[in-house]
């Protein structure tokens, strides 16, 4: 039975560890066997709600500790995470003269909080996980107010943004299942312990489905639409990247915490923006988030790999 947990413990990891070629997998089938992804379109909010379960299941009391502790890097961060990609999203999408659909998902997706896959890619790197996991977890408690807000606030001028209605989908799609997973944990602690493995793999899983649903629902605007959407995604992942590497100098953190930005700023919960965009402005909304879904997993992925080279030096920080 240990044998056999442990080659299970081994396949889970595996799966989640090459996230990146699996959105890509099965982002390829969507497009070319759009029919199974588009059947299950109506149950796109209990797949995110699940996501969110698997997270917080993985989520524990230290975690919040490390907030408590450092409260001046993490809310450093937390104001870069909310202001850099929010208004580097209005401004491409002014640059590039982005139809209102489009704009408007290209900003959401500016506005999301840090994505969870973020903390995995600072694991790889050898950057401050726990800082990562801090900025992750502050960043996605703040997104019900924030994420709408934002959105309100850059994007209005293109279409009508139901702030309220946006509030309510992102408590009960984030935050309800996300504490509903850490209070499982923390009272059923050794039962789940044994087969923590699969809350991650659970949650790559339903990622996985989301962004390969919108891949599906817009496979006939795919062709017309993805070279300006995808060099705005691109642009706007970068420059994440690189104003959060920025930010961490200005701030003189040490090496391990700028990576640590660079990669927490430039990855954006893309996922979440799918489900908004698709249940709040239309299928053509979401394509900036799906996309930028692919784009931040291979680019962070690329830096994670040459970091893991060149390991920061320690510091006593």
């Amino acid at each position: 039975m240990f044998i056999l947990f442990g080659m299970l413990k081994k396949v889970l990891d595996f799966y989640t560890k090459y996230f990146a070629f699996w959105v890509i997998a099965f982002g390829l089938a969507a497009y070319f066997l759009p029919g199974p992804f588009v059947a299950m379109k109506t149950g796109m909010n209990w797949f995110f709600a699940l996501t969110m379960f698997g997270i917080g299941v993985v989520l524990q009391v230290e975690d919040f500790k490390r907030i408590a502790q450092r409260p001046i890097i993490v809310l450093v961060g937390s104001a870069a995470q909310f202001s850099i990609m929010p208004l580097g999203a209005f401004a491409l999408a002014r640059l590039f003269g982005l139809p209102p659909e489009i704009a408007v998902g290209l900003i959401l997706t500016g506005s999301a909080p840090g994505a969870m896959a973020s903390n995995v890619m600072s694991y790889i790197a050898k950057a401050d996980t726990a800082y990562s996991v801090s900025l992750t977890t502050v960043s996605t408690l703040l997104c019900p107010i924030l994420t709408p807000g934002l959105t309100f606030l850059l994007a209005r001028s293109k279409l009508e943004v139901p702030f309220w209605e946006m509030v309510i989908s992102v408590v009960k799609m984030v935050i309800v299942p996300l504490f509903v997973g850490f209070g499982v944990r923390h009272y059923f602690k050794e039962k789940i312990e044994k087969i923590l493995p699969v809350f991650p793999a659970i949650s790559v899983t339903f990622i996985i489905f989301i962004c390969s649903l919108v891949i599906a629902l817009n496979k006939e605007n795919l062709a017309g639409v993805t070279g300006i959407v995808l060099s705005a995604a691109i642009i706007l992942n970068i420059y994440g990247m690189l104003a959060g590497y920025g930010v961490g100098s200005a701030f003189r953190m040490n090496l391990a915490r700028r990576r640590t930005l660079a990669i927490e700023i430039g990855m954006q919960n893309a996922g979440l923006g799918t489900v908004l965009a698709l249940k709040h402005f239309g299928e053509q909304a979401a394509m900036p988030a799906a996309i930028f879904v692919f784009i931040c997993i291979i680019t962070a992925s690329a830096m994670a790999a040459l970091w893991q080279r060149r390991p920061a030096e320690p510091s006593a920080e």
